[in-house]
């Protein structure tokens, strides 16, 4: 497939429009098949959740919905392009995608490690704006504070901070963050899921994968759940959260119990 080399800046998606589909998803590596068939919509100005046990495959589906896996069968599109389609410039314009964990094997600052995701947007009108959305960035994920400090001394909770800034200084409309909450205490993991669901209310796209149910609860428009590489369940909070399903994907008995306030379902694990 011919590669384009000119960058195509995306206009902001309408809201509810479809940014990124797979359909019957596919991965075969060294006998092993971690993806059997998963599909998924995701659409501008959602939070959507990826759900399941370890192993399900859910990391795995984020990286080939990146652009960065090429599956084995069935088919990924990106605004209707599948992401072989696109130039490695012109992708990082339409998606940003936050893996879960962030090395680097010099000691950039942290500042230019999220100066970083800009990147893409060298030679366009919107370089003018770095500075700004650097800052911007770092002020939303609270990592100002260490700017000025080597990415490679600060804890992990920091590092996981400031790449989510970098990723936020992206500024694509879809944001691909795999398991952003797994080294945060719990202020942070609601600092960060208000940050997903502010980027969702200004028309962006926003997958997640969490292993906090209850966390994906409070803060999904709709979560897909997945299980031995394949989509169990695919719909709203209330429509998929429910205590047989649960109990039968993950392999251990739960209850699902509304809120006192908020009604929003809460996922606890039976303890005899």
């Amino acid at each position: 497939m011919r590669m384009r080399t000119r960058r195509e800046v995306p206009e902001r998606p309408l809201p509810g429009a479809e940014l990124l589909t797979a359909e019957a998803v596919r991965l075969a590596v060294g006998g092993r098949e971690p993806l059997a068939g998963a599909s998924v919509r995701v659409r501008a100005g959602e939070v959507l959740a990826l759900l399941g046990p370890n192993g399900a495959g859910k990391s795995t589906l984020l990286s080939v919905l990146a652009g960065d896996v090429p599956p084995t069968a069935g088919e990924v599109r990106l605004h209707g392009r599948p992401p072989a389609g696109y130039g490695a410039a012109e992708l990082a314009l339409h998606r940003a995608l936050l893996p879960q964990s962030a090395e680097l094997s010099f000691p950039f600052l942290a500042g230019e490690v999220v100066r970083m995701g800009r990147a893409p947007w060298a030679g366009t009108p919107a370089a003018a704006e770095d500075g700004a959305v650097v800052a911007e960035a770092m002020a939303a994920t609270e990592s100002a504070a260490f700017a000025g400090r080597p990415f490679t001394a600060l804890s992990g909770g920091e590092r996981a901070r400031v790449a989510l800034a970098r990723v936020l200084a992206q500024r694509a409309p879809l944001l691909l963050l795999d398991e952003p909450t797994a080294a945060l205490d719990l202020r942070h993991q609601e600092l960060v899921l208000r940050v997903a669901r502010a980027r969702a209310a200004a028309g962006d796209a926003v997958v997640v994968v969490l292993h906090d149910l209850s966390l994906a609860a409070a803060y999904a428009d709709r979560v897909v759940l997945m299980a031995a590489g394949a989509t169990v369940a695919d719909g709203p909070v209330a429509e998929v959260l429910r205590a047989p399903l649960l109990s039968e994907v993950y392999g251990h008995p739960v209850e699902v119990l509304p809120h006192p306030r908020t009604g929003v379902p809460l996922v606890l694990p039976e303890r005899g």
